[in-house]
Order: C-alpha cells, then sequence, then structure tokens
C-alpha cells in the first residue's frame, strides 16, 4: 500500500477573481476592500492600453500611470517606480501585464511596503508567487517576501485575445515549467503535485487550441486557468536547475523570458531524469505520454516556437560561463549541479533536436 509522504504545505493569504471583465469590472471593489484610496497603475509599452482603462475603471482612486516595466526588473527601472509612487502619495499598486509589469510592482511592493493588485494577461505565473526578481550589472537576483506577494489576484481572460500566438504559446510553456519543476521540488506536497499535473494537462491541451483559434474563448480561458495552477506551484516550492539557469540566461546574456523557458525546459527535464523518476512519470502522464522531455520540445517546435538558444541569439562561447554561474549558486535540485553536467545541458539546448537522457 502507498503511503502518503511527509510534507509541510502553508497557503499565503491571497484573494482569486477569475472571470471575463474582472480587470475594470472588480478592481476599483477589490482596491476598496483592500482599503486603498490612491493606486499607482504599472504596465509596459505593449500593455499600455489595458492599464490606461484599469486605470480608468479605478476613477478617482487612481494616482497615476506609469509604464516603465522592462523584462528582467533592472534595478534602474525599481528606482524610477519608488520616485513615481513617492510624488503620487500612492498608498498601493496595480500591475497590469505580464511578468515583467508585475514584476515591476513587486520591486515597488519590496522597497516601500504598498499593497499589490495584479491583473495579469499573459501566463507567466508571477502573480501567484512571493518571489521577486531584479537584474543588476548582468545579474538576476531573487528572493522571497510575503510583502509582494498580491493581495488580490484579478484573471480576465479576455485580456488574453489579443495575446500574439507566438507569446501565447511561449508563455504557456513558461507556466508548464513552473509545475513541472514542482514535481520534484523538496518542499512540494501531495496538494501541489496535483495542481502541478492538472495545470500541465491543461495548458498543454489549450495551447494547440489557441494556435488553431487565437479568439477561442474557452481555450484562453482553460490556459489562464492553467497559468493560475502553475503559478501556485512555483510561489509553494523552490525552483530548481531550470530556474535558475533561465534566470542566469535572461539576467546575464539579455535573452528573452519566456522564449528561453520554452527552449531550456526539455533539455533541463531530460538532464534531471535519473535523478527524478517519480516526477517525470507524473508529467509524462499529464501529458499523455511515456517521454514527458520530448513531448514537451515536439509540443514547442509544432506551435512554431524556438527550440534552440542559438535561435535566441546566445553565443556558443558564452556556454560556458554561463555554466560556471550557475554551478556557482545555491539551489535545490533532484541531481547535483556541476559546471560540466549544466555545460552539457547548455550544449543540447544549444544546438537544438531532440533531447536525450544521460
Amino acid at each position: 500500500m502507498n503511503t502518503v509522504p511527509d510534507f509541510t504545505h502553508e497557503t499565503r493569504p491571497v484573494r482569486v477573481v477569475f472571470r471575463p471583465g474582472a480587470a475594470t469590472g472588480a478592481v476599483a471593489g477589490e482596491a476598496a476592500r483592500l482599503g486603498l484610496r490612491r493606486l499607482l497603475v504599472v504596465c509596459g509599452a505593449r500593455g499600455a492600453d489595458t492599464a490606461r482603462a484599469v486605470a480608468g475603471a479605478l476613477g478617482p482612486a487612481c494616482a497615476g500611470l506609469h509604464d516603465g516595466a522592462a523584462q528582467h526588473v533592472p534595478a534602474e527601472a525599481e528606482d524610477e517606480v519608488v520616485a513615481v509612487a513617492r510624488a503620487a502619495g500612492a498608498d498601493g499598486c496595480v500591475a497590469v501585464g505580464g511578468g515583467s509589469a508585475i514584476g515591476l510592482g513587486k520591486a515597488l511592493a519590496l522597497r516601500t511596503g504598498l499593497p499589490l493588485i495584479a491583473v495579469p494577461s499573459t501566463y507567466s505565473g508571477s502573480e501567484a508567487t512571493a518571489v521577486w526578481g531584479l537584474t543588476e550589472n548582468g545579474v538576476k537576483r531573487t528572493g522571497q517576501d510575503p510583502v509582494v506577494q498580491p493581495r488580490a489576484i484579478l484573471y480576465d481572460p479576455a485580456l488574453t485575445h489579443s495575446l500574439p500566438v507566438p507569446l501565447s504559446v511561449t508563455s504557456g510553456i513558461n507556466a508548464v515549467a513552473h509545475a513541472a519543476e514542482a514535481l520534484y521540488a523538496p518542499d512540494r506536497s501531495p496538494l501541489i503535485a496535483l495542481t502541478a499535473q492538472e495545470g500541465v494537462r491543461m495548458m498543454a491541451g489549450a495551447l494547440p487550441e489557441i494556435a488553431a483559434d487565437p479568439g477561442s474563448p474557452g481555450a484562453r480561458g482553460r490556459a489562464l486557468y492553467a497559468a493560475w495552477l502553475c503559478g501556485t506551484c512555483l510561489g509553494a516550492t523552490a525552483m530548481g536547475l531550470h530556474h535558475k539557469l533561465c534566470h542566469v540566461l535572461g539576467g546575464g546574456f539579455g535573452l528573452p523570458h519566456a522564449q528561453t523557458h520554452t527552449v531550456v525546459l526539455p533539455y533541463a527535464l531530460a538532464h534531471n531524469a535519473p535523478a527524478a523518476p517519480e516526477a517525470l512519470a507524473a508529467l509524462a502522464r499529464a501529458l499523455g505520454t511515456d517521454d514527458a522531455p520530448r513531448a514537451l520540445h515536439d509540443l514547442a517546435a509544432r506551435l512554431g516556437a524556438p527550440t534552440s538558444l542559438a535561435e535566441l541569439g546566445l553565443k556558443e562561447s558564452d556556454l560556458a560561463q554561463a555554466a560556471e554561474q550557475v554551478a556557482a549558486q545555491s539551489f535545490p535540485n533532484p541531481r547535483e549541479v556541476t559546471a560540466d553536467g549544466v555545460l552539457g545541458l547548455l550544449r543540447a539546448a544549444h544546438a537544438g533536436g531532440p533531447p536525450t537522457r544521460d
């Protein structure tokens, strides 16, 4: 008879509203519920139109709009948004957009303690975590702090209908990465394992439908729901080699976030497979396959996503430096992390092609 493993599970307080129209229809009520009267709306350039609609829905509770979000949250962007919030007398923040916008909102919360409301428009999952990240001098630092956990998350599937198919695919596979690494995280729980498998199953099923019909309300809703499940896994567990490697490639070498996760994930899973057979088996069941790394590689290729680090512009001469940076850091992973092992993983990911287990 199977026994229940020992585990510790902690749930942080967060209110989730999931419905079409939530971005503008619920934001004022959520702000009032939190007692907030002057909120700064933050976004990136691509999400400015949606952010303006959210700002309009806040009415007199909007203290201003700041569109300075950038990938990997540069330290300069953090300094700027803090100055803007203080000048506006903001008592809270609404972050509208993908991981960059929500990351900037978290950076503001980290420095000032201002409560954060998240309105995600991609599948990044950052909104469901207390994890923050900042990039300074080519190095991306991450950490956890309850103060950056959004107090409310407003999931509005309608916001994702205009998300371009290529970004939908890479953002969705980025979400899958959160769930995949949660399956072998040392602090996973049975609830997180179930959540991870359901998130992977739903996202893998929704992405081909989105590629075929980008405006499908059903597929968009399922993908956003899956992103919440996968993001919940990210927020509840410690991530391993895959995430640390993507942070190094993004912060240190300027690679795009979601595309890097999409490329690296199959190779990181293949690398860890010998040390995490149960996790890989669970992932394979969720994907309806007997080879999860190959299935994820093939899904990305079939939907037109990049499948090699060379496509993203990483130079072969950078691989050894990246491997050394990753191996020098401390983080949990089911397989021992060595510079040679990471270099082999990176070489495979740089070349592309089906991942193989070693």
